[in-house]
């Protein structure tokens, strides 16, 4: 149905009004709430339309009306506009909180998980991003006790660290201080030689570095061999998920057999959710000018429990590198420009992070430091 503009405007105050209020609308209402210009008889028979053409609904035979599926569909692909406001607070509290040169990827999507989350006020779903081998970005040597030195190894993913145990004597026969310049040295050389490498890729001329670090080097060697044994790229299905409690208060998921569905969806049924948040929008369609992103909404969503929700979704990344997806579940009675606005965001700042922590060349000097 091609709306005309009295007809779009009612809409939209109908979405909006009921989004606020979550009762069902009445003519009233709006007439004393927006400045729609028309009497309340005028706009009982635009909203009696507009519920011919499926786009409202009546709960109830004495109740005003509520959007449908179809309802909020066209608002979002018509009538919407995401909010700026809120743009600029997600990017804000991404770069305020995140430290990418400093924490593991999985720990970063976790916090913008919860940043998105505690945001737009629905639960967040982001993805990590996906390649074929975790790589290496700094590694560290530690000395912990008598004969034992910590390897911490931080990839793109995780940290992973070993426990290197040396013969007592081989660090008796020096300093405290010695020994931890040694240390200093040798992590700031394995960072140089090994950063953008996978653990299994972790190749180094031994004989060579036995020439100068001879009572670390037979330790060393079988450390990182064991963690390469033990790495595994993380899994392609792992969802981070974050702001379920907060979202669960939400009216539409009153019903306990309702909140039940949608905690196991997301605990144990992430099989089926996967192929609905990864899956790339059609490329000739753009959202409210937002072309990477995809949203279902109720009975769109091929998942059963997902039908009285809508689920937003974007891509971070850029191929032919790593990428990942993420976006928020909430109920049909969603703030439309909010959520939007706030995965859209998200997914722009993850784009420009998630790409400068996978360019690895030069980001580290000699001395293991941040270049200028």
């Amino acid at each position: 149905m091609k709306l005309n503009p009295r007809q779009q405007n009612i809409l939209r105050a109908t979405v909006r009004h009921y989004v606020s209020t979550a009762e069902p609308v009445g003519s009233k209402s709006l007439a004393e709430g927006y400045d729609l210009q028309v009497s309340s008889a005028t706009i009982r028979s635009v909203m009696s339309a507009l519920e011919s053409s499926g786009l409202l609904y009546q709960p109830h035979t004495s109740a005003g009306r509520i959007p449908s599926d179809s309802g909020y569909r066209t608002y979002v692909d018509e009538l919407m506009t995401p909010s700026k406001p809120l743009t600029r607070k997600v990017k804000s509290a991404l770069d305020l909180n995140l430290d990418w040169e400093r924490q593991a990827i999985d720990g970063l999507l976790q916090e913008s998980a919860q940043i998105l989350s505690r945001l737009s006020g629905y639960i967040a779903l982001v993805t990590l991003p996906h390649m074929e081998a975790s790589l290496i970005k700094h590694l560290q040597l530690v000395r912990v006790g008598s004969g034992q030195i910590l390897l911490v190894v931080l990839d793109i993913y995780n940290n992973h660290s070993i426990l290197l145990r040396l013969p007592d004597e081989t660090l008796h026969q020096q300093a405290d201080e010695v020994i931890d310049r040694e240390l200093q040295i040798l992590s700031n050389f394995l960072t140089v030689q090994l950063k953008g490498r996978s653990l299994r890729d972790a190749d180094l001329d031994w004989a060579e570095l036995d020439q100068v670090f001879h009572r670390y080097v037979g330790a060393l060697e079988a450390a990182i061999a064991d963690l390469a044994r033990k790495a595994t790229t993380s899994p392609a299905t792992q969802i981070l998920v974050s702001g379920l409690a907060e979202a669960l208060d939400q009216p539409e998921f009153a019903e306990r057999e309702q909140i039940r569905q949608i905690v196991q969806l997301l605990e144990d049924g992430r099989d089926q959710l996967w192929p609905l948040i990864s899956e790339p929008p059609p490329p000739i369609i753009s959202i409210a000018g937002q072309p990477r992103l995809r949203i279902w909404i109720g009975a769109e969503n091929p998942v059963e429990p997902m039908q009285t929700c809508a689920l937003i979704t974007s891509q971070y990344g850029t191929a032919p590198g790593p990428m990942g997806s993420l976006g928020v579940l909430g109920p049909t009675r969603m703030l439309y420009e909010n959520a939007v606005a706030a995965v859209g965001a998200a997914a722009n700042y993850l784009t420009e992070a998630v790409s400068g922590t996978f360019e690895l060349d030069g980001q580290l000097t000699p001395e293991g430091s941040s270049a200028e």
